[in-house]
């Protein structure tokens, strides 16, 4: 709302009203502190005042000068007997940028009871609610950005994360389920969805709601690590092993996946497996198939198996040669 204010001309005040268009056409520019002088003479000629400290109070913001800023939108508030809605929207703006949030709620409220209808307004009221560690009146000011536009799926996230805030997960459930109703086209929603659920702990009722999506865009291999991240929590590694495996089929270049494809199989001792997987990710220049490879060489020394941890090494010198680790962990097992 940091337009400037245009006062209308009328043949007493021509001269004020050339001194605003000068001032604005300054403001425009960016020459702030010159259209501010020229606001003030105006003003002293006859000119609005309200226009004229509105105008001034954005020419302090753009200015950086907020503190100036907010006294000079309270002159424009006072001037309009507390009617003009912009100057208290820009007022509670700079409040909200000097963190003098108690100040920012009572000037958003304020301008809300002018304008009950801007969503905008709402939700930024629930921004500020958010800063003074209000969840409740956070929650409460952007349902009511909710209730005005329902179609704005960004709403709905913030919706969603607020009742999350209070532990409501039932709520923030209900709200995503709304939205992807209303917009079925919205695949992300189910995606949020599993991270609710999961956030919750809810591991099944995830994993759904990620193959849900999955059953839209079989392909997306984002959904799929977060699916198989989530049976690993859910102590099903297997699953989530084939998982991954279609992954990695899908995107041989997703290496953080081929490391955690690895490290499941090696904690299942399936090494072959493990193998494949850790060299999948060193091939993409992954530093931590390096751990994997070590991991599974010091078994195999344990086991007494020093050929075997020998040629593990080696594998991880191939692709990492200057890993100064490895090559220690060689002359170590060559020597026995």
């Amino acid at each position: 709302m940091f337009a400037i204010l245009i006062a209308t001309p009328s043949f007493a005040a021509q001269s004020a009203y050339d001194l605003m268009e000068r001032a604005n056409a300054l403001y425009r520019d960016g020459k702030f502190k010159q259209a501010i002088t020229l606001y003030r003479k105006a003003e002293s000629r006859g000119a609005d005042p309200v226009a004229t400290s509105f105008n001034i109070a954005n020419s302090y913001y753009q200015s950086g000068m907020f503190p100036e800023a907010a006294a000079t939108y309270r002159k424009a508030v006072d001037y309009s007997a507390g009617k003009f809605s912009p100057a208290l929207f820009n007022m509670a703006s700079v409040y909200f940028r000097l963190r003098q949030y108690p100040e920012c709620v009572a000037a958003y409220h304020r301008a809300l009871k002018l304008e009950p209808e801007n969503v905008s307004g709402w939700l930024y009221l629930g921004e500020a609610y958010g800063k003074t560690g209000d969840a409740v009146g956070a929650l409460r000011a952007i349902e009511k950005a909710y209730q005005l536009d329902k179609d704005d799926i960004s709403i709905v996230y913030q919706l969603s994360e607020a009742n999350i805030a209070l532990n409501d997960f039932e709520r923030a459930v209900a709200v995503v389920r709304e939205g992807y109703a209303a917009h079925p086209d919205e695949v992300d929603f189910l995606v949020y969805l599993g991270d609710v659920y999961r956030l919750n702990k809810q591991f099944e009722e995830s994993a759904a709601a990620y193959r849900e999506a999955l059953g839209v865009r079989p392909d997306d291999t984002a959904t799929m690590y977060k699916l198989a991240d989530v049976l690993a929590d859910d102590n099903k590694p297997f699953v989530a092993m084939d998982v991954l495996n279609n992954l990695v089929q899908i995107k041989p270049d997703f290496s953080d996946a081929a490391i955690f494809l690895g490290n499941l199989a090696y904690d299942a001792k399936f090494y072959d497996r493990a193998e494949s997987a850790y060299e999948l990710a060193a091939k993409q220049g992954n530093a931590e198939s390096v751990f994997g490879f070590k991991n599974m060489a010091y078994d195999a020394h344990a086991e007494k198996r020093d050929d075997e941890a020998l040629r593990l090494l080696r594998i991880a010198q191939k692709y990492f040669p200057d890993d100064v680790t490895v090559q220690a962990d060689i002359l170590e097992f060559e020597k026995n």
